[in-house]
């Protein structure tokens, strides 16, 4: 394997576990430290980030919280997400370092939450965002794996806006 392949697996797998264990990491110390949802939680910046215990059995914004079998379901969807950015790895050049990253942060927050939900039945949430103004007023709470996730969507998104911009400007 040539050193560029090598960079783009490490800079992957980097991103990727270093996403999981500080999402790991922060749920320990959010089960350890932290109220429960709906009492008064640790302020940060006045009211607006407050870190409060909550735990979610569904997926983001607490859907399919009731869904039978959702644990193994939920899994399972995670575990094949998982199996289809490793694909999507192998295909993408060395040359896409920020295509690369957005896969390693996807990856790392998919994992980040299918341990909980694997381990412990449902997913530990504890950043509440409150700014005051829609859709900001309260946001759901989340956690590391899920900003993780949003960042390496925003990242992908705009990494594929590039090339299509790099494409189009190509073919005039």
């Amino acid at each position: 394997m040539e050193v560029r392949e090598r960079r783009k697996y490490w800079l992957f797998g980097a991103l990727g576990l270093v996403s999981a264990l500080l999402d790991q990491a922060s749920k320990v110390w959010a089960r350890d430290r932290l109220p429960a949802l709906g009492r008064a939680g640790m302020a940060v910046w006045d009211r607006k980030l407050v870190m409060v215990y909550a735990e979610n059995p569904g997926i983001a914004f607490s859907q399919l919280q009731g869904i039978q079998g959702g644990r193994v379901l939920l899994s399972l969807v995670s575990l094949v997400a998982l199996v289809l950015l490793a694909r999507y790895l192998k295909k993408t050049p060395a040359s896409r370092p920020a295509m690369i990253a957005s896969l390693g942060l996807i990856s790392g927050g998919a994992i980040g939450n299918v341990i909980d939900r694997i381990w412990r039945g449902h997913v530990t949430d504890f950043v509440l965002v409150d700014l005051g103004f829609w859709p900001l007023n309260p946001w759901p709470v989340f956690n590391i794996a899920d900003a993780a996730l949003v960042a390496g969507a925003i990242l992908m998104a705009l990494a594929l806006w590039r090339t299509r911009g790099a494409t189009a400007a190509g073919s005039r």
